[in-house]
């Protein structure tokens, strides 16, 4: 595989922390909020993905993950929350009907505000409007998103390493860990029917989803492996070839089941992120898995998160 080199120890955890990083990080998310928070109190459709990407100065290429990790929610919940809360405000005033209040804030009909407002909140819009006090106190829950998972994760232990490009054979699969397992199945027997195996010298994934937020069935994931040299395919196999690395990252170490990959990302994203003085490079987030879920217990499986970040002069 392509050499790994560690930056020196004063880097690893990124450089003397600058005043106001972290706030500054957080205004680039406050902006995206703003749009969308705008769009709902004038009754129009929230702003598109890239427009919020620009207006929080992020690539749409990471954007839904920072922005999911620094919240705690995707873009679709904030504007299913805004809406409920700008419906909320309306019905703190007499000078609305319910009919009028979810039109206002984007509902088809009345009957679909109220399911909103159901699950929610747990009560019709007519039974909030009769108990003030319950209807100030929603409000004041949904004006913030909850709290971000990541936030429980204890101090993270992250280093800043520069990778030499390397290939990869992968195979593009759509579905939850089963059919990621089923992926890299098949890369290992197509390794072993050419007599490659002995050549391998890494396991990959690129996670193009979340799958919290997009149905598991639906979640594209690519398997990878790395062989000693490169490879030739043939059209018939299905398998493409990549490059990973080129670059600077930042990488930190999840030990335990797969599912929790996503909370340890979304702390690099949220907590280490903004005080480094780093930036964030287009190119996929990577995991190399370092050992055999088959032979390893799941609570000791090793995996390394690459985050990939923008070289320096």
């Amino acid at each position: 595989m392509s050499s790994v080199k560690e930056h020196p120890a004063s880097e690893r955890s990124g450089p003397a922390l600058k005043t106001g990083t972290r706030d500054a990080h957080q205004r680039r998310i406050d902006r995206a909020v703003a749009l969308i928070e705008q769009a709902i109190a004038r009754g129009e459709e929230p702003p598109e993905l890239h427009r919020l990407a620009e207006a929080a100065s992020f690539s749409p290429f990471h954007f839904h993950r920072v922005y999911r990790a620094m919240t705690g929610e995707t873009t679709g919940q904030t504007v299913a929350r805004l809406r409920l809360l700008q419906g909320l405000r309306l019905l703190a005033s007499a000078e609305r009907s319910i009919t009028e209040a979810a039109l206002a804030v984007g509902y088809q009909t009345p009957q679909a505000f109220t399911r909103a407002f159901r699950q929610s909140v747990g009560g019709t819009p007519s039974e909030l409007r009769a108990e003030p006090e319950r209807l100030w106190r929603e409000i004041e829950r949904l004006s913030l998103p909850a709290a971000s998972a990541s936030d429980e994760l204890p101090p993270l232990r992250v280093e800043v390493v520069s990778i030499d490009p390397f290939q990869v054979v992968a195979l593009r699969v759509t579905g939850a860990y089963p059919e990621q397992n089923q992926g890299f199945g098949r890369l290992f027997g197509w390794a072993a029917e050419r007599g490659l195996l002995d050549s391998l010298s890494g396991l990959f994934g690129v996670p193009w989803d979340d799958r919290r937020d997009v149905p598991p069935q639906a979640c594209a994931f690519d398997c990878m492996i790395a062989l000693g040299a490169p490879v030739q395919l043939d059209a018939g196999d299905g398998l493409h070839t990549m490059r990973l690395g080129g670059g600077r990252y930042a990488r930190v170490r999840h030990v335990g089941a797969f599912d929790g990959l996503e909370a340890l990302t979304d702390a690099l994203l949220a907590r280490w992120l903004p005080d480094s003085g780093e930036s964030l490079r287009d190119a996929p987030l990577h995991h190399e898995y370092l050992d055999d879920p088959d032979e390893v217990p799941q609570a000791l499986l090793r995996t390394d998160i690459y985050l990939p970040l923008q070289d320096r002069d």
